[in-house]
């Protein structure tokens, strides 16, 4: 097993409610039992006990979340993951890339990472190494996007054939009202954590 690896699993980015393609359901369902491939293997191999797993949202896209549209999912996934706490910390990427470099005795290669706060919080010195057991989302991978789909005809329209050339704000409604219903109005995005940020502030 080599020292450093990365994996990209690509689904969770949707193709919105275009017709013909993927539920936003289907795809992030299928991104998410990747996951849990991925970390079912690994975890029942010989090389768990010396492994972590790092996630992490490539965009976390200016999302509707309540706290922040920049905050995203940091995940570390290792028999030495600290369980039964929470941790408030304020991470950003470059802290689960500093997590890495140190755990693979790699220097800091910018500025950033080397002064980024490592999320040593996360872990545990008592080891626990019991292997993940995988389980099959409920969710059907092969649900698919209908003409009455909401918002489908806005999500024809968008570029879908590369990330991020979409527009963000018709993608995360069309992707909101898909899950919650098409009369559902998404919340606008809040951007309260970065200095001189506020709601609907996309620069903030």
């Amino acid at each position: 097993m080599p020292t450093m690896q990365f994996v990209r699993l690509p689904s969770d980015h949707t193709s919105g409610t275009k017709e013909g393609f993927p539920t936003p359901k289907a795809y992030v369902a299928d991104n998410d039992y990747a996951l849990g491939r991925l970390v079912d293997a690994v975890s029942n191999s010989e090389f768990w006990k010396d492994t972590a797993i790092f996630v992490t949202e490539d965009d976390a896209q200016n999302g509707p979340d309540h706290v922040d549209a920049h905050r995203t999912v940091a995940l570390a996934i290792s028999p030495y993951t600290q369980t039964g706490t929470v941790d408030s910390t304020f991470y950003d990427s470059a802290s689960m890339l500093r997590s890495m470099e140190l755990i693979a005795g790699v220097g800091p290669m910018t500025q950033f990472d080397a002064y980024a706060t490592p999320m040593a919080p996360a872990f545990t010195q008592t080891p626990n190494p019991a292997p993940y057991a995988l389980r099959t989302p409920t969710q059907a991978f092969d649900e698919v996007n209908t003409a009455a789909a909401p918002m489908a005809a806005e999500s024809a329209q968008q570029d879908f054939t590369k990330e991020d050339r979409a527009d963000e704000n018709v993608l995360n409604q069309a992707i909101w009202k898909s899950v919650h219903g098409a009369d559902s109005v998404m919340p606008s995005p809040q951007h309260n954590v970065l200095a001189g940020g506020a709601a609907g502030d996309t620069d903030g």
